[in-house]
């Protein structure tokens, strides 16, 4: 008997419950040609919504995030760890939100996915009018270029204005009168926590996928700025698809669709029950928000996709702690754009840091400017974990300037005397706004620069690292055989740091490089913790380690 066609999108999403704010309804109207009435939209629309779009998920936030930081706060079984990084975290959405300062240091790659209805009309390239609007935010907003341009397969040059950007568009035949968008901000630590397993039919079954799961999510450890929000999709019927399909789960874009599957149609559902089990496995891995506890995750969107039946792609991403994207749409009645928090102080709590981080009377005071040596015999006293609040100076540098200056030294030049005098700071900042000292200046993925600590530690430098995420066995081994140390700085507030903590700001080397140079910076009360020590402990080599399914954390 032949089969009855069915059809369903492989994604059906339902009704959109967003709470919008108009933007006007400048360049959009309705026009009839013959009989039909249609939408049309003006090349300026579309750039001024990608513009504010881009500003505001820079600097606000959407009311469920900022819930959950609040709840984490109120649960006695919350370590003061997760704690202190939710409080920390809610105190930059309050900077970030006056709209100056961006959340994150890192302002991202634009992507934008438009679905437009077959009844809106537009002149010119769509993409043209979307690169646009990215080009307005980020060189006129105090944001960073983090575009890299290939000029040769080995040379790479900043676009100096964060284009290009990833724009998709998509017909639409089920809102023929609306054009819609998804405007995301993927930063890079968060982008590299994105990943694509290719695996079979034996690991469908549940003792053996949740035994595979634990080991992948200790994998994607903190450098991505946890609490994250955790996207898992199983099946595909592209490997490209599957890891797509994860993005949008991870943005909340795909909450409405169906729970149940259909084997006429084969199209994806969202797993509500696989989603509280695996948010209960997160809360056991010992992770925590960043340094240790229960919050490694707000929440899990888990996504069950058809497959060919030789292949099974797993994908997982996550949203990190600068949860930026927001849904927009131009319709009849005008332009509208997500609705985010723009005042989000009533998500503090009431009460003093005092009464929430009850480790502060252990919190240690690092004085950065009594001589490296003093320092490595302070840092010594007190073992892995341990809160920190570091004062003094602190060289800024990353990538770029580590393969210089290791580049140099191999060709013979010393290594420069400010490896050897400071502590070193894996960052980059946003542009700095008029009358500010800093702009957002956040810590980067600490695992970027693991290649060179040997190298330069066996020189006589970089003997204090200071930046976000774990990091490999060899930078353990190094900071045991030279006596180092890897401090751990909380991922994610970005604006805070540059308001409350950093003082003053200039370029020491390499100012060709811009937001990439080598910077010499002072701090105030700089939080950070210690993660690896100079005996070789590491904190993450704990967490690392899988457990047994159904045992106890």
């Amino acid at each position: 008997m032949t089969p009855t066609f069915s059809y369903s999108d492989i994604l059906p999403i339902g009704q959109d419950t967003t709470k919008y704010r108009s933007l006007g309804s400048t360049g959009v109207k309705s026009v009839k040609h013959g009989e039909k009435t249609f939408l049309e939209v003006s090349p300026e629309a579309i750039s001024h919504l990608t513009e504010t779009a881009i500003h505001d998920i820079s600097h606000y936030l959407r009311p469920a995030h900022l819930q959950q930081l609040a709840n984490i706060l109120k649960d006695s079984e919350s370590s003061p760890n997760d704690r202190f990084v939710a409080l920390d975290l809610l105190k930059n959405a309050n900077i970030s939100a006056g709209g100056i300062l961006p959340m994150c240091q890192d302002t991202g790659t634009a992507i934008v996915m438009g679905k437009k209805g077959q009844h809106v009309l537009t002149t010119g390239k769509d993409e043209e009018a979307i690169a646009q609007g990215v080009y307005d935010a980020f060189t006129t907003l105090n944001l960073r270029y983090s575009q890299m341009a290939p000029i040769t397969m080995w040379e790479e040059k900043n676009t100096g204005n964060n284009l290009p950007a990833q724009v998709e568009i998509y017909a639409d035949t089920d809102h023929a009168d609306e054009y819609s968008f998804l405007f995301i901000a993927k930063g890079g630590g968060s982008a590299n926590k994105s990943f694509l397993y290719q695996e079979t039919k034996a690991v469908l079954n549940p003792t053996t996928f949740y035994s595979w799961l634990d080991e992948k999510l200790r994998s994607i450890g903190t450098a991505a700025c946890p609490p994250y929000h955790l996207a898992i999709v199983i099946g595909g019927t592209s490997a490209e698809h599957t890891v797509k399909t994860a993005k949008l789960a991870s943005t909340k874009y795909l909450d409405s669709m169906p729970t149940t599957g259909d084997a006429a149609t084969g199209h994806g559902f969202r797993d509500i029950q696989m989603e509280e089990e695996v948010l209960k496995l997160t809360r056991t891995l010992g992770i925590g928000a960043q340094f240790g506890g229960k919050y490694f995750c707000h929440d899990v969107r888990v996504i069950r996709l058809p497959r060919h039946g030789a292949s099974l792609p797993i994908a997982i991403a996550v949203s990190c702690s600068a949860d930026r994207q927001a849904r927009a749409k131009i319709t009849k009645d005008g332009i509208f754009l997500e609705d985010l928090e723009r005042d989000p102080a009533h998500y503090l709590p009431d009460t003093t840091d005092a009464h929430l981080i009850e480790n502060d009377a252990n919190v240690v005071a690092i004085d950065l400017n009594q001589g490296m040596a003093k320092v490595r015999e302070e840092l010594s006293k007190y073992p892995a974990k341990t809160r920190l609040s570091l004062s003094g100076t602190l060289v800024v540098a990353r990538d770029l300037a580590h393969a210089k200056i290791k580049a140099a030294m191999e060709q013979g030049a010393p290594m420069p005397s400010y490896l050897k005098d400071y502590a070193v700071y894996y960052a980059g900042p946003a542009k700095t706004p008029v009358g500010f000292t800093s702009g957002s200046f956040g810590p980067t993925t600490a695992g970027r620069m693991d290649s060179y600590v040997e190298y330069f530690q066996s020189h006589g430098g970089s003997f204090v690292m200071l930046a976000k995420g774990n990091r490999s066995k060899a930078v353990t081994e190094a900071c045991k055989k030279y006596k180092g140390f890897y401090l751990g700085s909380i991922g994610g507030p970005a604006a805070r740091l540059a308001q409350d903590c950093i003082k003053k700001v200039e370029v020491l080397d390499f100012q060709e490089l811009g937001m990439e140079a080598v910077w010499k910076i002072d701090v105030v009360d700089f939080p950070a913790f210690i993660v690896i020590d100079d005996k070789g402990n590491d904190f993450y080599a704990d967490t690392a380690k899988p457990m047994m399914i159904g045992s106890k954390p």
